[in-house]
């Protein structure tokens, strides 16, 4: 005996085409100001140059050439030969922070880092986002704060407008995009509050 046919299966309009919302021809093609762009064209070259071939252990060397593009490094301020900028005179680091190898500032808008705190390696510090609401995307640079005495551990992402407060340790691999009280431990994706951090004598 053979089975019964199985009846086919219902037939559904067809859902019309959506339009696109975002149209990148409308996209902003130049966002700063005109001298920015030499400003960065020029510290590329520093950066790919002078900056990245530098010995590992010359931190004064490459503090003087990020105060030349108008950062504001603070004493014994230090970072990594490979480290990038993207805008130097958008940075501020506090006294004897360091910034591990390969961070990514990506700071479209300004990043302020406080006094004895570490950026370790492979960070990346976005400071830059769109809005995803206009169909043109246009740039927004909300500023990061990161206070004193953080820890930032590896391939940690801050995003835009975030503010990270003083003696907060934020764990490996979190992804942290709202802002962070002062003195606790936070990780995951996204990042949330684990426990305060042990502070003891």
């Amino acid at each position: 005996m053979s089975p019964p046919e199985m009846p086919p299966p219902p037939e559904y309009p067809a859902e019309a085409p959506r339009p696109v919302f975002q149209q990148l021809d409308r996209c902003a093609t130049a966002p700063y100001p005109r001298n920015w762009y030499v400003r960065r064209l020029l510290w590329r070259l520093i950066q790919a140059t002078v900056f990245r071939c530098s010995p590992g252990r010359a931190y004064g060397w490459r503090r003087f050439w990020l105060r030349c593009f108008g950062a504001r490094m603070g004493k014994s301020a230090a970072t990594r030969p490979s480290v990038r900028i993207m805008h130097p005179w958008l940075l501020e680091v506090g006294d004897w922070s360091m910034l591990g190898a390969r961070v990514d500032v990506y700071n479209l808008g300004p990043v302020t880092i406080g006094a004895h705190t570490v950026i370790s390696q492979d960070v990346c510090l976005c400071a830059g986002t769109h809005d995803y609401t206009r169909p043109d995307l246009p740039l927004e640079r909300p500023p990061i704060h990161i206070g004193s005495g953080v820890w930032i551990c590896t391939r940690g992402f801050i995003g835009p407008g975030v503010t990270i407060g003083d003696n907060t340790v934020v764990g490996a691999c979190a992804v942290v995009v709202k802002d962070v009280p002062p003195g606790m431990v936070v990780a995951g994706n996204p990042a949330k509050v684990i426990k305060p951090r042990p502070m003891g004598d």
